[in-house]
C-alpha cells in the first residue's frame, strides 16, 4: 500500500495548500462552486465522478474550511456547499490554472470555454505577479526566504 505524505506541518505554503486542495477532483469541485454549483447532485452530474469519491472530496474541502455546508438557498430541506472566505481566496488559483491551460493545452483555434468579465463581456487579462512597487515579476525575479526574514 502506498503511504501518503502529509503536509499540514510543512514550512512551505505550497505544500500546506496541497494538503487541502491537492488533487484534480478537488480543484474541479472548486471550479464548479465558482460557477454557481452548490448541491451534491449537481456536482456529481457535472463532474461525472463516483458518489463515494465526491463525498470524500467534499468532506475534505469542508474540513479544511474551503467549503461550508449551508441550508439550501431555496428554503428546501436540502443542504448546499458554499465557498468560504478561504475558498473564495482560490479564485486567482483557478483563473491561473485556466489561463495556463489555455496557453499550453489548446491548439490555435481549438474550441474551449473562456472566462469573461460579467460586466464587459470581455475575456480576462492574463494574471501577472507584481512587486510591491508594481513591476511585473517572473520566476527569475523571486527568491524564497523564511517568513521571519522577509
Amino acid at each position: 500500500m502506498v503511504k501518503l505524505t502529509r503536509f499540514e506541518g510543512a514550512e512551505c505554503p505550497v505544500a500546506r495548500s496541497l494538503e487541502a486542495i491537492g488533487d484534480g477532483w478537488s480543484l474541479l469541485i472548486i471550479r464548479d462552486a465558482f460557477d454557481g454549483i452548490r448541491r451534491f447532485g449537481e456536482f456529481q452530474r457535472n463532474l461525472g465522478m463516483a458518489k463515494n469519491i465526491l463525498s470524500a472530496r467534499l468532506r475534505s474541502l469542508v474540513s479544511h474550511g474551503v467549503l461550508a455546508v449551508v441550508p439550501a438557498s431555496d428554503g428546501s430541506a436540502y443542504q448546499e456547499y458554499a465557498l468560504t472566505e478561504k475558498g473564495l481566496g482560490l479564485f486567482n488559483v483557478i483563473v491561473g490554472l485556466r489561463q495556463w491551460g489555455e496557453g499550453f493545452f489548446y491548439g490555435a483555434g481549438e474550441a474551449h470555454s473562456v472566462l469573461v468579465d460579467r460586466e464587459q463581456g470581455q475575456p480576462l487579462r492574463a494574471l501577472q505577479v507584481r512587486s510591491a512597487d508594481g513591476r511585473v515579476l517572473g520566476p527569475q525575479d523571486c527568491l524564497r526566504v523564511a517568513a521571519d526574514s522577509a
